[in-house]
């Protein structure tokens, strides 16, 4: 593991355990939370004073280099901005939402908003720039009543603002406004500092900072509600279970500030311990990565985020570029990721480009949590970590494990967690167990059940599992991290379907770059172009059989599969903008593929067994 200046200060991460005797199992950190800042705002008061020439944000401008703000900046912009908006009678009743991506300006505003008490909800782009018939954004908007809506690119946003926007609501644009009467940004400023004070001094732990929307899984998306102490309780909680962090770190990241992972997580890692977040424009998709690869090929970061995929992507893109793999692993001093699993092939060829590079492993970080718990709930930092292990609870965090149907089904109690849903009791009320406990719906296990230390292991989703007819429960998050591993690196992501038939089956999303790298007569990256080439076909088949017969039974082994030859839809609720595949919503959408799986004589797209 790193040593010397790469060293990692690492947290405790023992754990008490209580055992009843009725099943129930609670687990919590034996070390008190330290104390929390005043608000999270506070974090750029104080690094201004201390550190005013410090970079805090950069992005890459026009001119391909790029614009920093120090932290001195950043605040007198927020204060200006601040006063500008208390002008406008933003309230809990009249938030602020934000449409567009990662940029200085929309972090400037939602922290002007925060430093007020004004809640900020950043929104998914995809609702506005993918998005069909804008129904996830038109129920965002209805819900939250905002009195302000910003969106950097008028002219890219302003279909969406016009057809949903609600009376009223002011919107303000960077540029191509015109049509939609905005008002530009740089008409946010105004000079009222004490107003500003006075404003801020009225903002506690219970204050409303942001309201973070769902993916929506089972129905429209719902409003978390995310107050300062959630906030600032989660960043010291992270950093009791890595107290490097408290020291200045050096972000690149693309991750969306409307998902708490790249909003909550990643942005006040940064701010925390004074340090530098330059925003990555890339994304972990073919024709974006390579602005990741540039971005990483002239800055090193001290820690590193993605998720799954883009891990996959710069593994191999390491491997090709001598100057990436210098820059990249030069200062790192851990990687993370979250969103899903990351497969065990992906981990080891991280491990072996460090060792090759700077003649020793850099520690991969992981753990587990939620919109709703600001996100991190536990971490697994010490001993040898591997795929699935998700660590112990962070000091605060209490677990309480349920058996359910053989699996132990996973509560979180803490200052880090949600009061609840926005504007929906009821949704609130069924969150929440009758000791207060907020029902997260994963399934834990003990890495080793004689030793409890060793941490925990995730266990799948307890919501998709489901009984074959054979009354046999299915695993669905073990089998499908299994099968994707298995059809690596032909396949992204897979879809479980067999509740309540003799069998399972799937349905298997490709993997463009994957299937092109083996297959490289393939003319486009087009499902439907993947989906009807015979040798690919011939290599799932192949890959199919080997699965089959090595599982251990009927609940892990999959009979036929079909490849989804369309790109899955966000309108109808299958992919995240992360590009996550939500299950249930898949196979409510996808019926007659699971019908075509079914039938009494599968149609030539089924891939079956003999």
């Amino acid at each position: 593991m790193p040593t010397g200046s790469r060293a990692v200060e690492l947290g405790p991460q023992d754990v008490e355990i209580e055992r009843l005797k009725n099943g129930l199992i609670y687990a919590r950190s034996p070390h008190a939370l330290g104390a929390l800042p005043a608000t999270i705002t506070s974090l750029v008061q104080h690094w201004a004073k201390e550190r005013p020439d410090g970079v805090f944000l950069a992005r890459r401008g026009p001119d391909g280099g790029w614009r920093a703000l120090t932290y001195a900046q950043a605040l007198a912009r927020i204060e200006r901005i601040a006063a500008a908006l208390l002008e406008r009678d933003l309230s809990p009743a009249r938030p602020a939402a934000i449409l567009s991506g990662n940029s200085i300006e929309h972090l400037l505003l939602a922290f002007a908003c925060m430093h007020i008490g004004v809640p900020v909800a950043p929104i998914s782009t995809a609702y506005s720039l993918i998005s069909s018939d804008f129904g996830k954004l038109r129920s965002i908007l209805d819900l939250l009543t905002p009195g302000l809506i910003f969106a950097d690119d008028g002219a890219a946003y302003g279909r969406a603002i016009r057809t949903v926007a609600p009376d009223g609501a002011e919107i303000v644009t960077l540029a191509g406004g015109g049509e939609l009467g905005a008002t530009a940004f740089a008409a946010l400023a105004a000079d009222a500092p004490e107003a500003v004070a006075a404003a801020h001094a009225k903002v506690d732990h219970e204050t409303i900072a942001k309201l973070l929307f769902t993916s929506g899984s089972t129905g429209m998306p719902k409003g978390v509600i995310n107050t300062q102490r959630m906030l600032c309780a989660n960043i010291v909680q992270i950093a009791a279970a890595m107290p490097t962090l408290r020291e200045p770190q050096t972000l690149v990241d693309w991750l969306p500030w409307n998902h708490t992972f790249g909003g909550n997580h990643n942005v006040h890692i940064a701010l925390y311990g004074g340090g530098s977040l330059y925003i990555d424009d890339g994304r972990p998709v073919p024709g974006a990565f390579d602005q990741t690869v540039r971005n990483l090929r002239e800055i090193a970061p001290t820690v590193y985020f993605n998720v799954p995929k883009g891990f996959e992507l710069l593994a191999h893109r390491l491997e090709q570029d001598a100057q990436l793999r210098a820059t990249f692993f030069s200062r790192v001093r851990f990687m993370m990721y979250a969103g899903a699993s990351l497969p065990q092939h992906v981990w080891d060829a991280l491990e072996r480009l460090a060792i090759e590079t700077v003649g020793e492993k850099i520690r991969i970080v992981t753990g587990l949590g939620a919109t709703e718990t600001a996100p991190s709930a536990m971490f697994v930092t010490r001993g040898e970590v591997r795929a699935g292990m998700i660590g112990n609870p962070v000091p605060g965090c209490e677990l309480k494990l349920v058996p359910n149907v053989g699996k132990l089904e996973m509560r979180v109690r803490g200052p880090n967690v949600t009061p609840g849903y926005w504007r929906q009791p009821e949704a609130t009320v069924a969150a929440f167990d009758e000791e207060g406990y907020y029902r997260i719906g994963d399934a834990i296990r003990f890495v080793d059940p004689d030793d409890p230390q060793r941490g925990f292991m995730f266990d799948g989703r307890v919501s998709e599992d489901f009984k074959l007819a054979t009354g046999t429960w299915v695993g669905v998050g073990n089998l499908r991290g299994a099968l994707i591993a298995a059809f690596a690196p032909l396949v992204r992501d897979a879809v479980i379907a067999g509740h309540d038939r003799d069998d399972i089956a799937a349905i298997l999303l490709l993997d463009p770059d994957g299937c092109r790298a083996k297959f490289p007569d393939v003319a486009d990256g087009a499902p439907a172009t993947l989906a009807a080439h015979p040798g690919l076909r011939a290599a799932l088949a192949e890959r199919l059989a080997a699965f089959a017969a090595a599982s251990t039974g009927s609940s892990t082994r999959v009979a036929r599969a079909v490849v989804l030859d369309e790109a899955p839809s966000i309108d109808h609720g299958e992919v995240t903008d992360k590009g996550s595949i939500n299950q249930r919503a898949t196979l409510a959408h996808r019926a007659h593929l699971v019908a075509e799986l079914y039938g009494e004589r599968p149609s030539d797209r089924v891939i079956g067994i003999k």
